[in-house]
């Protein structure tokens, strides 16, 4: 006869095992999916650009960003964190990565959103290098599962330019 214990600890050690399983399922059921996410952003004016006492570039700029996330939404997605970055070249740096705005989307309800604003975070440059400087913006995302392997991945938008004169 098995003790009360040895008993517990198989029924335990059974329990586990299948709960492991069953979350490895729904992490490997994630790679069926192929999402298409959509967006677009929209400069509608520079606010102001200006060169700070110390001699860095400063821009305040407002968008209207338009997006289409809910492809992202899977029976395992948890939220998804999303943010826009301004991505530029400069002497120094090959490539500088200012973020713009930031957003958690709780749920496939929310996923789906137009948004008009101006930039959440400050856009400095170290240096004059922001003047007549062609930029992208680029519509990052992670994906937080409920179980499994989180993932990012980036939508670029090009042809933006910074104006050539202070303002």
């Amino acid at each position: 006869m098995h003790s009360f214990s040895y008993r517990a600890n198989a029924l335990l050690t059974f329990a586990v095992t299948i709960l492991a399983l069953v979350c490895a399922m729904a992490s490997l059921s994630d790679n069926l999916n192929s999402p298409y996410p959509s967006s677009q952003i929209q400069i509608l004016s520079f606010n102001w650009f200006q060169k700070q006492p110390r001699g860095n570039d400063e821009v305040r700029l407002t968008m209207n960003i338009t997006a289409d996330l809910r492809s992202l939404f899977t029976w395992n997605t948890k939220q998804v964190f999303v943010f826009v970055a301004a991505e530029y070249r400069t002497a120094k740096n090959a490539l500088n990565q200012v973020s713009l705005w930031d957003a958690i989307i709780p749920a496939k309800d929310h996923a789906m959103f137009w948004i008009q604003t101006a930039n959440k975070y400050r856009f400095v440059d170290q240096g004059s290098n922001l003047r007549g400087k062609e930029f992208n913006l680029t519509l990052h995302w992670h994906v937080m599962p409920k179980t499994g392997k989180m993932f990012a991945n980036k939508l670029v938008m090009s042809g933006y330019r910074l104006p050539e004169e202070y303002r």
